[in-house]
């Protein structure tokens, strides 16, 4: 995806506040072999940029005063009630570093597991995303958790998660638990006199 930034001189809490009336949006742009960079955007077009997931886990095409950068989105600052980003920073990546961030987790599947499915159990995600490490080339727009064999009562760790080629998870502490599976049958079965099995 791509992007167009332009180099921001002035800065301070008051260019910020000018800029934001003027529909711009400030940024900064860090890391790679090159100094924190102060940008600036149009609001508009990062803000639709924004809802998109694949914005959030993509190396970014960055245009910046006509030349092209690969940037990775790092933090999003937004009004605390209105529609509107304050503040964007990025990170500089190279093909040939290795990066970690966060993807999102896609689940499939739950509909027929049989835990849903022959066992009225109610499944919980318990992760949307999880951390990972690879290079820019091999970074996916998301990881998808196929909950197929899922029962009730079970659950669904990180460690059965098969990574894609190239890519690591980033683990702290225990394994993760990536969704659940209640063993609470659906009350539905319980009416009009039925007892649940």
């Amino acid at each position: 995806m791509k992007f167009t930034a332009t180099s921001r001189s002035v800065q301070g809490s008051s260019a910020s506040r000018r800029l934001r009336r003027a529909g711009r949006v400030p940024a900064i742009v860090y890391g790679g072999k090159g100094d924190a960079l102060s940008i600036e955007l149009d609001h508009n077009e990062i803000f639709h940029a924004l809802r998109k997931e694949e914005f959030h886990a993509s190396v970014l095409d960055m245009e910046l005063d006509g030349k092209v950068q690969n940037v990775l989105l790092r933090a999003v600052q937004w009004h605390a009630y209105k529609p509107q980003v304050l503040h964007v920073d990025f990170q500089r990546v190279s093909a040939d570093q290795a990066i970690t961030t966060k993807v999102p987790l896609h689940f499939k599947n739950e509909d027929v597991s049989p835990a849903v499915k022959l066992q009225g159990a109610k499944i919980t995600t318990v992760a949307n995303e999880v951390e990972i490490t690879c290079l820019p080339k091999d970074l996916p727009q998301f990881i998808e958790v196929d909950l197929a064999g899922l029962e009730a009562g079970g659950v669904f760790h990180l460690s059965q998660l098969v990574a894609p080629a190239g890519v690591q998870f980033v683990v702290i502490g225990d394994d993760p638990v990536l969704a659940s599976a209640s063993a609470e049958v659906a009350a539905d079965n319980t009416e009009n006199g039925e007892s649940a099995e």
